[in-house]
């Protein structure tokens, strides 16, 4: 049976995305030809707003709508402390839990050298630009950096990054509510609730 263009192409542009296997891809597909057309041109709109409704805070490197974005322009946040994170994902998740009022650096990735992800491929630069900048204003750097190797390996990187610019910001590393190998984006907020106020002198 040869399966029509359009259907092929969609299955293989599931397929692209993490997490869907050819299974799942030929499923979506075909589960969307069964929606309503208005839904489909509804579900295509968004995707085509997608990056036009979307910007990276030039501050904490963020996805927003604004630029700084609402959460680095927040009064009632405290300035003092910034908590820095693998992906835009972990700032949701944090945000859910609603027990962290700090601010945030987003690194878009970790030190990863199998993957060729080096400090430079990263936000780690700008965080040590905005520190710098910032100077006694931040109290406090988080690590919440996943609790995997790559993980903790870009956490001990930054910890030395960091103490090489200021030798008076109190740098922690989330607590261990979370285990060993698990992602932010998958926690619940009670854990990330934990690991937050589990969180130890790095």
């Amino acid at each position: 049976m040869k399966i029509p263009k359009a259907i092929q192409q969609l299955i293989e542009s599931f397929e692209r995305l993490p997490g869907v296997g050819p299974k799942s891809a030929q499923r979506l597909t075909f589960y969307l030809l069964h929606v309503p057309q208005v839904e489909l041109d509804r579900f295509a709109h968004s995707l085509q707003n997608l990056k036009n409704g979307t910007i990276i805070c030039s501050n904490c490197f963020s996805i927003g709508e604004t630029d700084p974005c609402d959460i680095c322009t927040d009064a009632r946040r405290d300035q003092s402390v910034i908590c820095v994170l693998e992906q835009p994902l972990d700032v949701l998740a944090l945000e859910r839990s609603r027990k962290y009022i700090g601010l945030y650096h987003v690194l878009h990735g970790k030190i990863d050298p199998l993957n060729n992800i080096g400090p430079d491929e990263i936000r780690i630069g700008e965080l040590l630009q905005r520190v710098r900048e910032e100077g006694e204003r931040v109290k406090e750097i988080i690590l919440a950096t996943n609790p995997t190797m790559e993980g903790e390996a870009t956490a001990m990187y930054l910890a030395k990054q960091l103490r090489g610019v200021s030798t008076t910001i109190k740098i922690t590393r989330i607590g261990r509510g979370l285990p060993t190998g698990a992602d932010l984006e998958y926690a619940d907020p009670t854990t990330l609730e934990q690991a937050m106020m589990g969180r130890s002198v790095y």
